[in-house]
């Protein structure tokens, strides 16, 4: 089972080094490419925020003023990440953040190859095009309409759908219903013997359905092409 952690940040401003601080940490397990449970902490950064930092994320000192500090949430915050792969988008820069927090609580930095940065994923992949992370969801066809403002965890919901295309796309929304505990070795044993099977087997007629659909049936259909559609911007059952 791969696990991976699709994690955001939001600060008060660029570095670190200025005494700027987290203000939102958003995090979302992968676990086999699939979405599961997420964390988001709200964080008083003990320091004004900006205006400007404001307008990027929406975040007002009166919103956090009641929030936790980063050491009333570090260990939660250890916890949900335990030793997995980080997904960051510009991983230097919350890897920077993240560090300068833990630090200050006498905590172990986060080790950087534990960072996938999918920024430089996308600069390989796209060389000379836009690598932002709205600029991959116009690419990609992922819905951000509800991006208003900059969020750590709707940012972390977009990137996990963002990097799920890098990585391959729609294919790994679908197991062809292997388990989660089918390792390589036993699906390589599979598509085997699958192989030499079809070899052995003449071609297979499947008789006709004999059953008759309801209009519940017939909209579940349709709704599910849309989907298909939507994710792949084309659907070989709509054309």
């Amino acid at each position: 089972m791969e696990r991976l952690i699709i994690l955001d940040t939001e600060t008060t401003g660029i570095s670190p080094n200025d005494d700027h601080r987290i203000v939102e940490i958003g995090c979302i397990e992968l676990v086999n490419y699939r979405k599961g449970d997420q964390r988001q902490w709200y964080l008083n950064p003990d320091r004004e925020i900006p205006r400007e930092a404001t307008k990027v994320h929406g975040i007002t000192n009166e919103q956090v003023a009641d929030s936790p500090r980063f050491a009333d949430i570090a260990q939660d915050f250890l916890d949900f990440i335990k030793n997995d792969k980080l997904v960051i988008h510009n991983a230097s820069f919350d890897m920077g953040f993240l560090n300068m927090e833990l630090n200050r609580q006498n905590l172990p930095s986060i080790k950087s190859d534990r960072a996938i940065d999918t920024l430089s994923m996308a600069r390989k992949k796209y060389p000379g095009s836009p690598a932002s992370l709205d600029a991959l969801c116009r690419r990609y066809k992922i819905d951000n309409s509800n991006r208003t403002f900059h969020g750590a965890l709707l940012d972390s919901e977009l990137l996990a759908e963002v990097y799920i295309e890098l990585m391959g796309g729609n294919q790994f929304n679908l197991d062809f219903g292997l388990t989660t505990a089918t390792t390589n070795s036993d699906t390589d044993k599979q598509n085997s013997e699958i192989n030499k099977s079809r070899k052995q087997l003449e071609p297979l007629v499947f008789p006709k359905r004999t059953w008759p659909t309801n209009s519940e049936d017939e909209k579940s259909h349709q709704e599910f092409l849309q989907i298909l559609s939507k994710k792949s911007g084309n659907s070989l059952w709509t054309t």
